[in-house]
């Protein structure tokens, strides 16, 4: 991923926070028939490692799980993101000599690839996965609410997936490099906007 510097971000916390945060993270690997990539829900477990290990799952019937990955894998968590029209910069008035940009998060996970099929393994990921996203329901599901052969008939079509952590990079975007007056007006548009996720991104610029 290209950081220019203004954009780093390096904060571990920081990036664990939008990988916890990310419903839905797109996996890619590259192999010897091209690159292959799938959008999956992910969970990270901290306590793996230096940097924490990805887990989740593919349909066995997706190719990806069966063609060798070349080298890392890549997981790629999206935070919040919006667009930015010239039209909220300050340096539109003065100069004109602006153009539109998008402001977002982004984390990029790389690490070897392990697909595993072992049934125990499975449900283990499957039950942290359904638990990390229905925790807080109000009347959360589990998969021991489905009866125990539907469950395993279930995790014959599915491959596991776990990814240790070797390498994170962080990249926060939300106008850093622009003047403290365009700043200000790229928040006040976000934070007018209907759109939620508009106004997420405007709670993320600096003063």
């Amino acid at each position: 991923m290209y950081i220019p510097p203004a954009f780093r971000d390096d904060d571990k916390e920081c990036l664990r926070a939008t990988i916890r945060a990310a419903l839905l993270a797109n996996f890619v690997t590259v192999t010897a028939e091209g690159p292959l990539a799938t959008p999956l829900p992910l969970f990270l477990d901290e306590s793996e490692g230096e940097h924490g290990v990805i887990y989740g799952h593919l349909a066995k019937a997706n190719p990806q799980c069966r063609v060798p990955p070349l080298g890392d894998g890549l997981a790629i968590f999206m935070g919040p993101d919006a667009y930015v029209t010239p039209a909220w910069y300050a340096t539109k008035r003065e100069t004109g000599k602006v153009v539109p940009t998008w402001n977002y998060v982004a984390v990029h996970a790389y690490g070897p690839v392990e697909f595993f099929e072992d049934a125990g393994r499975l449900l283990d990921v499957v039950n942290r996965l359904t638990d990390h996203h229905e925790g807080e329901r109000a009347s959360p599901w589990a998969v021991s609410d489905a009866p125990p052969d539907f469950v395993q008939a279930q995790l014959r079509g599915i491959v596991g997936l776990r990814m240790p952590i070797t390498r994170l990079e962080g990249k926060r975007k939300m106008s850093q490099n622009r003047n403290a007056a365009d700043r200000a007006g790229v928040a006040a548009g976000l934070a007018a906007s209907e759109r939620a996720s508009d106004r997420d991104v405007a709670a993320l610029i600096p003063k």
